[in-house]
């Protein structure tokens, strides 16, 4: 991120209700922002993602307070990556915190090391994650599965283990036909990939695109990317075509004996040129990357 790039701050103020009792924080496409959601039932509501840092954590916690009135709290992260679940701390007391035992593995090995990396990334994402306090959660589940009572209103919590992390995991509100994605989908956006070896190379590709067409087979009516504007389930089939199309790129690049160097070099731009109204080219290079590596 560059000097002259914008503050990672979540805009806590604007919250858009997109079905009754479903809102979204959105995040304005401001790099490193997720889109926050908040999910009403009739005595919980459900906070999912944090933003960045204790400030961002902060002002979320008030919003979800501001939204919610006198229900009880339950905050859950859709993976462990900073700009989603490092503003967890203010919650800490004040909020039922849970998600996937995964995502507190991938916390408890990664983050020290992704929030060295993050800081490094310039002095607003230093400055956004002073005062950073990595926190556990009050519960944990096992399995793919856990269902959360709202009260009057179930949300599922589902996760297929390796995918963009060890941990991904969705929110569906059925009655609503909400999807809370993370990052497994973004809209308009290259798919982030991780590939950080020998620190991080916990991707499953291959998974990653069993989950999304899990994701569509739910039929959501209405689809929260972790970052981008909201929409529907051409989002998801996007995000499955992205992958599959650099698997099949690689493929038969590896096939015809090119390098490494060579199939970055013409397949960079080819894939910039097929989806040239995608935001944040600079992840096409890594999904090449792991691609090559783990053939």
């Amino acid at each position: 991120m560059s000097d002259t790039a914008p503050a990672p701050v979540v805009d806590a103020a604007t919250r858009l209700e997109i079905a009754p009792g479903v809102f979204v924080i959105p995040d304005h496409r401001v790099p490193l922002v997720p889109n926050i959601g908040i999910v009403l039932g009739e005595h919980s509501a459900l906070v999912i993602d944090t933003g960045m840092g204790p400030r961002n954590g902060a002002a979320v916690l008030a919003a979800a307070k501001a939204v919610a009135g006198d229900r009880k709290l339950i905050l859950t992260l859709t993976h462990f990556h900073p700009e989603h679940a490092f503003g967890a701390a203010p919650f800490k007391g004040k909020a039922h915190i849970f998600y996937n035992r995964a995502q507190a593995e991938d916390l408890a090995a990664k983050g020290p090391f992704y929030l060295d990396m993050f800081r490094g990334m310039g002095p607003e994402v230093a400055a956004a994650l002073e005062g950073t306090e990595l926190v556990d959660a009050d519960a944990l589940y096992d399995g793919a599965e856990a269902e959360i009572d709202l009260g009057g209103r179930k949300v599922v919590l589902r996760n297929w283990g390796m995918a963009h992390t060890r941990g991904d995991q969705i929110v569906w509100v059925p009655d609503a036909g909400v999807l809370f994605t993370g990052d497994l989908a973004e809209e308009k956006t290259f798919p982030i990939f991780p590939w950080f070896p020998p620190d991080d190379t916990d991707i499953d590709g291959a998974n990653w695109m069993r989950a999304l067409a899990d994701c569509a087979a739910l039929g959501p009516r209405i689809v929260v990317p972790g970052h981008g504007e909201v929409g529907g389930a051409e989002i998801i089939e996007a995000v499955h075509g992205y992958i599959a199309d650099v698997d099949a790129r690689v493929t038969a690049a590896i096939a015809a004996g090119k390098d490494t160097d060579t199939i970055l070099a013409e397949e960079e731009p080819a894939i910039l040129a097929a989806h040239p109204d995608w935001h944040f080219p600079e992840w096409i290079g890594f999904a090449l990357r792991y691609h090559i590596d783990t053939k």
